[in-house]
């Protein structure tokens, strides 16, 4: 309707109420119109946003196709002298050299590098080849400090400035920065320093109006994105650098980051078409495990305890866990047992910290314990363990932390002890982050994959394609061949969904922990189902199957705001509120893994004759043969009466032979017949000795590991 017909109707309104009804309908016909448009706009954003992605790619392989691996460039042979006397470095690592030259050639680029390959001296060594300061944000001071360290060691002018630093630091640093007789090459900043400080941006104009600010080098440059797994938002301030100081080159280096985040990574920086250099992500000594994490605090202090006392005595590491509280708790705990190990976290003072870390790096603390404050740039090449005492957030932050392993080339073990308790506790904390659950879940996804090649997972997250022969049977999978069968769970899922709609009716809401009871046929009688088909199960196998669920879209959490914490609810995820059936599993029979031995060399083979002393193994035999007989007539009183549903079974019989000698261990033999009954509950089985793992669709195929408790040490 255009103004005429407005005025006519303004002017001949005889008849109102019709006249309204008309002008209702034209309304209703123009906001269809508009949302018509909006719709057609937001396709055309799209296509614009994909048409600059592409643009972009096509300006980073015409500067990737350029042979930045010379070495007849002006600076060739001062850089190669400086690599061997000041960095004792024989031979560059595979990108380091084209990514040195091509920030000297004043080249905008960014490296993707595995923890351990050598980031670090693609900015260091350059800074002392060029004229004037390379400048280099990093995020935490733990990283500032480890490289100020080295650098120091090896005569090289470096400072850093942190919200520590004194007045006189400060000062002395700014007149560094400014003075062309200074010897300074390298200063170190945090980007909320950065951002924050408008005294150190004036200092950083100055420099560069002198010609003295060579580069900027940003690491942990992931952290710029939201789409990445370690959003900083004072990193989003970096990106007036390329507007403020132009001709200074941007290099950018990361560990983990999808492809996704390496392009939003060059927007914001403004170094869109930039030089990307991408090393493949695989860690070929690094050998990767999940086990499965002991229900109480006693158990896990124990287990912990068993594997610093034995497999890791002697060897240094870091146990990650999740808060402050917790690494508080197990280091005071491990402490009680004689064990050399200290806490690492955001509270403790700085001075403590650094304290800590250089008695890590100098051998005398066994092993940090953690939270992720600890980590990011850190280099102790000799880390022989990882273990993750809870889950990470992420595959990006599991990579970067398990990457701090094995630095020296030589072989070390990185485990996840997974329990479902620790995913809840996880995604309360990151569900307010952009990609927070998105993140989580495919960890979680990681720790339940019961067949596929631990490798294979990581290198599907980051984009790239592995054979199995990349591997080398360094995963829990891959070292010992197994079978798999896919099973359908949907009668698990119906289940699932009646206790949840009679919570909603009673006006209940449930927990992760709360619905995994009532899947077992426990908890208040008014909310269970009769017939609980879960009943025979394992608590681990139960949790496996929500988590699944979870991850599967089947079910969803619902996270609800108390004055003291965050409560995660489960709910119906968008796949049963669509009517849609769970995804299948995958069950892969696991077999036991040979265990792991560091000798003398730090080299980690197949470990035939054991070094642990033979009446403490003897011992540990007994104590575990004296558990399973127990936890067989639990699991046998249990079992009966169950009724599985699902569409297949596998029955069990299972014999232990229990003559063991003092450097042996019992021998299992099991043997294997399928029936129509169901793998997932078997009421003549032996639960505490059977190796059926549960699995589904990931990418590929998701996998679901539900293992058994006594096989979850055996490495």
């Amino acid at each position: 309707m255009d103004d005429c017909e407005v005025v006519s109707i303004k002017d001949n309104c005889q008849d109102p109420e019709s006249t309204l009804k008309q002008v209702e309908i034209d309304i209703r016909k123009v906001t269809q119109e508009l949302q018509i448009l909006e719709g057609r706009k937001v396709k055309l954003v799209a296509r614009r946003e994909k048409l600059k992605d592409a643009i972009q790619q096509q300006k980073s392989a015409k500067l990737a196709k350029k042979d930045w691996d010379r070495q007849d460039f002006s600076w060739s042979k001062e850089l190669e002298n400086i690599q061997k006397t000041v960095f004792k470095v024989d031979k560059l690592r595979a990108h380091q050299l084209p990514t040195m030259n091509a920030t000297m050639s004043g080249v905008d680029a960014i490296l993707i590098m595995p923890t351990g390959g050598g980031k670090s001296l693609c900015f260091q060594l350059p800074a002392l080849v060029s004229k004037g300061i390379t400048l280099v944000v990093t995020p935490l001071v733990s990283l500032m400090e480890d490289q100020l360290m080295g650098l120091r060691n090896r005569g090289v002018q470096a400072a850093m400035l942190s919200a520590n630093s004194t007045r006189d630091e400060v000062n002395t640093v700014h007149n560094d920065m400014t003075n062309a007789n200074s010897r300074l090459k390298l200063v170190y900043v945090t980007p909320e320093k950065l951002a924050k400080s408008k005294r150190f941006m004036s200092k950083l104009q100055k420099m560069h109006q002198m010609g003295r600010f060579a580069r900027l080098a940003i690491d942990e440059v992931h952290c710029c994105s939201q789409w990445g797994h370690d959003f900083r938002p004072d990193y989003k301030f970096l990106g007036i650098i390329r507007k403020m100081f132009p001709g200074t080159p941007i290099l950018g280096l990361t560990a983990t980051a999808t492809s996704r985040v390496i392009q939003d990574v060059q927007k914001i920086l403004n170094i869109s078409g930039c030089l990307i250099l991408k090393a493949s992500f695989n860690r070929p000594n690094l050998f990767y495990e999940v086990r499965l994490k002991p229900q109480s605090q006693e158990e896990c202090v124990t287990q912990l305890q068993h594997m610093l006392e034995g497999e890791f005595r002697g060897k240094s590491g870091i146990i990650y866990t999740m808060t402050i509280k917790d690494a508080e708790e197990l280091v005071s705990e491990l402490r009680k047992q004689g064990l050399r190990v200290a806490p690492y976290h955001a509270q403790l003072p700085a001075e403590i910290r650094s304290k800590v870390h250089r008695r890590w790096v100098e051998n005398e603390y066994q092993a940090v314990v953690a939270t992720i404050a600890f980590g990011m740039g850190i280099d102790k090449p000799d880390v022989r363990y990882v273990i993750h005492h809870c889950i990470s957030k992420s595959m990006e932050n599991f990579y970067q932390e398990s990457g701090r392993a094995g630095r020296d080339g030589e072989k070390a073990q990185c485990i996840v002890f997974w329990k479902f308790a620790d995913l809840t506790r996880q995604s309360t904390m990151v569900f307010t982050e952009q990609t927070g659950l998105e993140n989580l879940y495919g960890l979680v996804s990681y720790c339940l994959d019961g067949v596929r090649c631990r490798r294979n997972i990581i290198a599907d997250h980051f984009d790239e394609r592995w054979e199995s022969s990349d591997c080398g049977k360094m995963c829990d999978h891959c070292r010992t061949p197994q079978e798999h069968e896919t099973v359908d769970l949907t009668t698990y899922g119906e289940q699932l969904l009646m206790i949840l709609g009679k919570s909603a009716s009673m006006d209940q809401r449930l927990t992760g922990q709360k619905l995994i009871d009532l899947f077992m046929g426990k908890g208040t009688p008014k909310l269970r189902v009769q017939e609980a088909i879960a009943k025979g199960l394992r608590r681990d196998r139960a949790e496996s199957i929500v988590a699944f669920f979870l991850i599967d879209g089947f079910l969803r959490e619902d996270f609800h705001f108390t004055p003291y914490n965050t409560i995660s609810y489960i709910l119906p995820g968008p796949k049963a509120e669509a009517g849609l059936a769970p995804s299948n599993m995958t069950i892969g029979r696991v077999k036991k893994l040979p265990e792991l031995e560091f000798n003398s060399s730090n080299e980690c083979k197949d470990n035939k004759k054991t070094n642990v002393d033979p009446s403490t193994k003897k011992r540990k035999v007994d104590d575990m043969l004296k558990i399973k007989k127990a936890d067989k007539n639990t699991k046998s009183s249990m079992a009966k009466g169950s009724n599985g549903r699902l569409s297949s079974r596998e029955d069990s019989k299972v014999e232990v032979n229990h003559k063991v000698t003092n450097n042996e261990s019992p021998k299992i033999t099991k043997t294997r017949t399928t029936s129509s009954k169901s793998m997932l509950q078997d009421s003549k089985c032996d639960d505490s000795e059977s190796d059926s793992d549960l699995a589904g669709p990931s990418k590929r195929k998701r996998v679901i590991t539900i293992e058994d408790s006594s096989d979850a040490s055996d490495i």
